[in-house]
C-alpha cells in the first residue's frame, strides 16, 4: 500500500491551498480516509475525515468552516480544501487510510506528509 500526499506549501495568511492524497494497493472505494496535522513539538492531531462513500465528514473544531474535505473515488485520491489559513494551520499533513474517524491509531496506511507553512 502506498499513500501519497501533495499541495503543500508557503502561504499567506488567509490564502488557500489544497492537498491531495492518492491511495494504491488497497480498494481506496472501501475505506475510511482521514487527514491528519503535525505541528513541531505538538502532538499529531486529527483534522478531517471522510467515509468510504463519502456521505459523511468530520472536523476538528479549529478547521470548521475552513476546510472542506472530498474524495474522488474513480481517482482514487483524497482532497483537503484549506480557505482562510492561519499562522496555527502551519504543521505537516498527513494522509492516512483505513481507519475510523479521527482516531489516528485505528488507520492502517499513513503518507510521508506534506508540509503548510502560513507565514503571518
Amino acid at each position: 500500500v502506498q499513500v501519497v500526499e501533495s499541495g503543500g506549501g508557503l502561504v499567506q495568511e488567509g490564502g488557500s491551498l489544497r492537498l491531495s492524497c492518492t491511495a494504491s494497493g488497497l480498494s481506496f472505494a472501501d475505506v475510511n480516509m482521514g487527514w491528519f496535522r503535525q505541528a513541531p513539538g505538538k502532538e499529531r492531531e486529527g483534522v478531517s475525515c471522510i467515509t468510504w462513500t463519502g456521505g459523511n465528514t468530520c472536523y476538528t473544531d479549529s478547521v470548521k468552516g475552513r476546510f472542506t474535505i472530498s474524495r474522488d473515488n474513480a481517482k482514487r485520491t483524497l482532497y483537503l480544501q484549506m480557505n482562510s489559513l492561519k499562522s496555527e494551520d502551519t504543521a505537516m499533513y498527513y494522509c492516512a487510510a483505513g481507519g475510523s474517524e479521527l482516531a489516528s491509531k485505528t488507520y492502517a496506511y499513513w503518507g510521508q506528509g506534506t508540509q503548510v507553512t502560513v507565514s503571518s
